[in-house]
């Protein structure tokens, strides 16, 4: 058969920050291929909508995948169903992706008919099976895992035997050269383990991979990443090398192979503490870049999230990272609760800091925990505005205050780190990047005010909407983990971690039971 799959077009943040490759997708098309299947990758990260209609009028594809990794996505991709199937009635549309397991009906029901089936779950094992049985009988989709359409629902979601299946199809991508993270421009993205073991309240990674945590073989990840062109490499992984001894040996494996790029990663600060001969193997292999999610600056903050981790070892790990020499990039969660007090309190505390500080905004999502426990009251169920970026909870400040503070509040990173400032701090990377034609960088720079905007996140109140997610169950304490979990969780033997690890993420953890 011949497949389409297409990543919707970029998010708010997305425009300035980070413009990453869309790898699930690269894996999904992979998988297919190896079935004997004839696939094309379309991105509108960066490209356009028409390019998309225009391919699918000259390719004709049997089939056509959206992936909906965001929830703000949704509207775009059910519009774009809608006008394929408008033109071509007998192509089969289905769409897949993180946030889409977790609104699976709801999508179905907002295209009336244009998506003909959602795929929950990992879509490595899903598209093969989904596509078998469309060469068979179109009805025969009922029965495949993981699969929900009009027909019914399939048995539950199956993980992908082995991680080392599949390896990206990294060629099928028609323009390489505008995937960036900060300097690293271009960037690839490359996956060395897959799902967490811990369960913060606002994260829906645990609950869709079950809670298992399971990795790429060392021996595989350096022959992807030897394939990889680019000088850039962003490690995807939730939480980077939580697995010392898994860290060291693709680390080793890379220092034999002679490879050089530089690399950004994600991990928690109380595992760059645990695993420091990790972390100091990977600065010397290129390791320029890290994100930790410290989420607040005050132990009440912590205990919301259910960030099991003390203040003092957050500010550990910054000065571990410093000495290390490696840029660290903090996330800060802004809760509609604040006040203005609180936004000064954070304001002067980023001006203290050399790291870059982010600050995005408190939202419950669905298959999150607070989406079944928060008790305030979802004052919006616009798709669009669930991009941690607007307020979707009522605010203790007027709306318009609110978004006056947050904005003014995220103007501290685009005064420290963007523009001017940044240009004279790195004058010679960005000098490199033009000499070679690599503008996402530079341009990047002078964006914040444009996207960035009170007046323009208020409007994005008031536009009209069409399509409104489901409302969260009524509050409860606790949520019931039958119904969070996207995957089955397996326990202890779904998480390749060592015993001292695991009591590691045990004491590091609040323990919800699930």
């Amino acid at each position: 058969m011949k497949l389409l799959l297409v990543h919707p077009g970029p998010l708010m943040y997305t425009k300035i920050y980070l413009r990453l490759e869309p790898l699930g997708l690269e894996l999904v098309a992979d998988a297919a291929r190896r079935a004997g299947h004839q696939v094309a990758l379309l991105d509108l990260q960066v490209e356009q909508p028409e390019a998309y209609l225009a391919l699918a009028a000259e390719w004709r594809p049997d089939a056509i995948g959206f992936s909906c990794n965001y929830l703000a996505n949704v509207p775009e991709i059910v519009d774009l169903a809608k006008e394929t199937k408008a033109r071509w009635p007998d192509v089969f549309l289905f769409v897949g992706g993180h946030s889409a397991s977790f609104v699976a009906e709801e999508l179905l029901e907002h295209a009336e008919g244009a998506i003909d089936c959602v795929v929950k779950g990992e879509g490595e094992p899903a598209i093969v099976a989904l596509l078998d049985a469309l060469q068979e009988d179109r009805a025969a989709i009922a029965s495949v895992a993981g699969v929900v359409s009009h027909l019914g629902q399939g048995p539950p979601p199956q993980f992908l035997h082995s991680l080392d299946e599949c390896r990206p199809a990294r060629d099928l991508l028609r323009h390489r050269r505008r995937y960036f993270i900060g300097v690293l421009d271009p960037c690839a993205s490359i996956e060395f383990s897959r799902g967490c073991p811990w369960d913060c309240s606002f994260c829906s990674a645990w609950t869709f991979y079950g809670r298992s945590y399971r990795l790429v073989s060392p021996e595989v990840v350096v022959e992807d990443l030897a394939r990889v062109r680019e000088p850039g490499v962003f490690i995807v992984d939730d939480v980077a090398f939580i697995q010392a001894k898994h860290g060291l040996a693709i680390g080793e494996a890379i220092a034999r192979r002679g490879i050089k790029k530089q690399y950004y990663l994600e991990t928690r600060g109380d595992v760059l503490l645990r695993n420091k001969e990790v972390f100091q193997l990977w600065k010397r292999l290129g390791l320029e870049y890290m994100f930790i999610g410290i989420e607040a600056i005050d132990e009440e903050g912590l205990r919301l999230y259910r960030k099991r981790i003390s203040q003092s070892k957050n500010f550990e790990a910054l000065e571990y990272a410093r000495s290390l020499g490696i840029t660290v990039a903090i996330n800060l969660i802004a809760d509609p609760d604040w006040d203005r007090r609180q936004f000064e309190v954070i304001r002067r505390w980023c001006l203290e800091i050399p790291e870059i500080v982010n600050v995005s905004v408190n939202t419950p999502y669905p298959g999150t925990e607070s989406w079944r426990t928060e008790s305030r009251r979802i004052v919006s169920r616009d798709y669009r505005l669930y991009d941690i970026q607007h307020a979707v909870l009522p605010t203790k400040l007027p709306l318009p205050e609110f978004y006056e503070e947050l904005v003014k509040t995220q103007q501290i990173l685009n005064r420290k780190h963007l523009g001017w400032a940044a240009l004279k701090s790195t004058a010679w990377i960005a000098a490199g990047h033009l000499l070679r034609g690599q503008t996402n960088f530079v341009k990047m720079l002078w964006k914040f005010d444009s996207v960035y905007d009170p007046k323009l996140q208020l409007a994005d109140h008031a536009r009209p909407v069409r399509y409104q997610m489901a409302p969260p169950p009524d509050p409860s304490p606790h949520a019931n983990g039958a119904l969070l979990y996207i995957h089955r969780a397996k326990g202890r033997q779904s998480r390749a971690i060592d015993d001292d690890t695991e009591a590691f993420v045990d004491t590091s953890r609040t323990g919800t039971g699930l």
